[in-house]
């Protein structure tokens, strides 16, 4: 089987059989390193057989700040993606540094599958997403069973959006668990970046429940990047 790239860029966020989601980040320097980064990507993985070993999709991101790209698989399990780096990594990313030399790689965090997610479309016009918002809340590993709590407070203060004043533009929010117990991830499809800004200048962020969230005790940190959706691959028939 060969690698297939879907259309639409995106991947099937609830697709079923994911036991493991690993998402790394790269720095490539310009929005020219990032196109030409995707395409060597892209080359590198449709010129080989797709690797049997768990992998469910890979997509790729690329950042409005012009520099980064985010990398975001789906696997069956952990396992699985230890396997594909000891077997099939390295010729991939041989042929992607020959192709854009000096890419630097940020750093790979290891995520479960879908902790929490929003109800898909409800505020939507039912546009495809044109940018993702990756938002990464930071917690010290020895309170990782309050994560939950917090994104309990996020979907507390949603609901009260919801309630007050549906959010023009939001399409979808995943939640994730670093495996490490340090880190929540929300990968939230937005219909376009000015949408997100809108709702980021707006007052409902600053709400009693925004706030609780903002200033949870547990949380050490965080921070919001914005993507466009660039590439997904997955294993053709």
């Amino acid at each position: 089987m060969n690698a297939v790239a879907h259309p639409d860029a995106r991947p099937d966020l609830h697709r079923p059989g994911v036991g493991a989601v690993l998402v790394s980040t790269w720095r490539v320097g310009t929005p020219e390193r990032q196109r030409a980064a995707v395409e060597a990507v892209r080359k590198a993985w449709e010129s080989r057989a797709w690797p049997d070993l768990g992998l469910l999709s890979y997509s790729v991101l690329a950042g409005t700040d012009g520099d980064t790209l985010l990398h975001y698989s789906q696997w069956t399990e952990q396992q699985a993606y230890d396997d594909f780096v000891r077997t099939y990594r390295d010729d991939r990313n041989a042929e992607i540094d020959a192709a854009v030399p000096g890419i630097e790689r940020v750093e790979l965090r290891r995520y479960g599958p879908i902790h929490r997610s929003t109800a898909r479309g409800a505020t939507s016009t039912g546009e495809l997403p044109g940018v993702v918002v990756i938002v990464e809340a930071d917690f010290d590993p020895a309170d990782a069973g309050r994560r939950e709590e917090w994104v309990d407070g996020v979907f507390a203060a949603l609901d009260e959006d919801a309630a007050t004043r549906p959010v023009p533009g939001g399409i979808s929010g995943q939640f994730h668990l670093s495996t490490d117990g340090g880190r929540v991830l929300n990968y939230a499809e937005w219909e376009s970046e000015r949408a997100h800004e809108k709702w980021l200048a707006d007052d409902a962020p600053l709400s009693e429940a925004w706030a609780r969230v903002q200033h949870h005790p547990a949380l050490t940190g965080g921070r919001v990047r914005r993507y466009a959706p660039a590439l997904s691959l997955s294993a053709g028939a």
